[in-house]
């Protein structure tokens, strides 16, 4: 039985500061054709939701056509600037040693669930070389969902496919850094490894019931540890 490690992307294993705002506001201005006044809240929310609060901010109505163009605008936007996210942007303590680790693990499975589009999730994670550790065809991206829980079932679903194995609560572990990853976790059915490397700390993320969480991914031992003692708790 192989466990299914499905990673958040932003403020849990990497940072690029403010250059996400910067490339949507260049993408928003692109695709209406007027400045960014606002941009929707990000933290720990899927791409489509923020486009689409966006273009409501402005009175601007999220039909399909407009989020189409303004998703492959951005897909487009980011890997243009993909130099940009590695110079000004940092793995953070930790992130790869522990990917690497569990790489090497056959009864682990590295995916992400993560609030960026698929080309968006992949562009940053190749900018920082740690594609090589995640199978991006099971992982669940921020187009496929306005919200976070139904990822989770999603990437299950892709991986038992992949895979032919069954992924549950019991076998699924996601590791996130904000209240979202753990209402994600706690709804979709998997277990939960909150890391307190973005905005909320741990008492945060214990106030909205993670079960466990890690100050960062420093410690590789106890980011294996927390990963096969949750999974089979």
């Amino acid at each position: 039985m192989r466990i299914l490690v499905l990673w958040d992307i932003d403020h849990t294993l990497i940072s690029i500061g403010g250059l996400s705002g910067e490339i949507y506001a260049e993408v928003f201005h692109q695709v209406t054709g007027r400045p960014l006044d606002k941009l929707a809240d990000m933290t720990g929310r899927t791409d489509r939701a923020i486009t689409a609060e966006t273009l409501r901010l402005h009175g601007i109505a999220p039909t399909d056509e407009i989020m189409r163009t303004f998703a492959e605008t951005l897909a487009e936007a980011f890997s243009a600037r993909q130099s940009d996210i590695r110079t000004r942007g940092r793995i953070l303590p930790g992130a790869r040693d522990a990917m690497e680790t569990l790489a090497r693990r056959a009864d682990v499975i590295q995916s992400v669930l993560t609030g960026n589009m698929n080309p968006i999730a992949v562009c940053k994670l190749v900018a920082f070389g740690l594609d090589d550790f995640v199978d991006f065809e099971v992982g669940a991206y921020g187009l496929d969902d306005v919200e976070r829980p139904p990822l989770v079932k999603l990437a299950q679903t892709r991986a038992r496919r992949k895979y032919g194995e069954t992924f549950n609560a019991s076998t699924t572990v996601l590791i996130g850094d904000t209240p979202n990853d753990v209402a994600a976790g706690h709804q979709g059915g998997a277990r939960i490894v909150a890391v307190a490397s973005g905005a909320s700390n741990a008492t945060d993320l214990r106030a909205v019931g993670a079960e466990l969480v890690l100050e960062s991914l420093t410690d590789t031992d106890a980011v294996v540890r927390a990963v096969l003692d949750v999974s089979r708790s």
